[in-house]
């Protein structure tokens, strides 16, 4: 049946308390309504155990969906014993948990590219100039069905996601190369130059001076005209807030003591709570 309501909300990076009161504050009810995340679940949050089991439930009963992004990634390599555990992640409770297997397993097959309605597109750092939409959306298929694959699939993927190069898109790609470019666009993202190479360093808000010849991704003219507002999350600096005509920012910071924010799609208001989580 027809949602009343579609949500997209931000990096949760586990902070499950404030994720609970912004459910409460837009009055969140899974019978009429429907819940979008732009990835990062986890992390450095009070609890990403209880997030990634909530999330899980609720994408299980058809009434929230979710894309990856670069924590949940990681937190993939991690399980896999193909990375170490970060110094200020939180998510160990995670692997010491009895359902670990059951939740990763479960986290592997979600996409990293969303389609809400014909006039949004979900992913977690957002869509290079590059690419067309259905590009984009090819290519986030290859990418997650790699990940859905075999474990010998997925192992081989996790231990060669990590890096900067080939630091820019080419459909002469081909391998663990194209799928690293990929996923280091849709995951990793903020700011690329002319040609679409990107630039991983730079952290900061849009007033910051930037590396010559880089800028944010939403600011370079597409090769074709995009017609769907691009939903992202992953860049805390720009606060949830940054005016954009065609991207729409979620990454309210909330783990770093910032919001969690959710925009709703049939009218473009948007929602915050302040958690106090500041754990980041």
């Amino acid at each position: 049946m027809p949602r009343r309501y579609n949500y997209v909300i931000g990096d949760l990076q586990g902070c499950y308390a404030a994720l609970q009161a912004l459910l409460e504050r837009i009055q969140f009810d899974e019978k009429h309504d429907c819940l979008w995340f732009a990835g990062d679940l986890v992390a450095r949050g009070e609890d990403s155990l209880a997030t990634l089991r909530f999330v899980k439930s609720l994408c299980e009963k058809d009434v929230a969906y979710t894309v990856l992004g670069n924590h949940d990634l990681n937190l993939l390599a991690v399980w896999r014993g193909l990375s170490k555990l970060k110094k200020n992640d939180r998510t160990a409770p995670i692997l010491d948990a009895p359902d670990a297997a059951v939740l990763l397993n479960w986290l592997r097959k979600q996409p990293l590219l969303l389609r809400p309605n014909p006039d949004h597109v979900l992913t977690h750092a957002g869509l290079p100039h590059c690419w067309t939409t259905e590009e984009a959306e090819s290519l986030a298929f290859e990418v997650a069905a790699t990940l859905r694959g075999t474990f010998l699939e997925l192992d081989r993927f996790l231990e060669n996601m990590y890096g900067n190069d080939p630091d820019g898109w080419s459909d002469d790609l081909k391998g663990m190369d194209r799928l690293r470019v990929i996923t280091n666009y849709l995951t990793r993202m903020r700011l690329v130059d002319a040609r679409g190479r990107l630039e991983f360093a730079f952290k900061d808000g849009l007033a910051a001076p930037m590396p010559e010849g880089f800028a944010p991704w939403f600011d370079w003219k597409t090769r074709i005209a995009r017609t769907e507002k691009v939903l992202f999350g992953h860049w805390a600096a720009l606060e949830g807030v940054a005016q954009m005509p065609n991207a729409i920012p979620l990454d309210g910071g909330c783990v770093w003591g910032g919001h969690l924010v959710a925009y709703r799609l049939e009218d473009g208001q948007r929602f915050t709570v302040q958690s106090g989580c500041g754990l980041g």
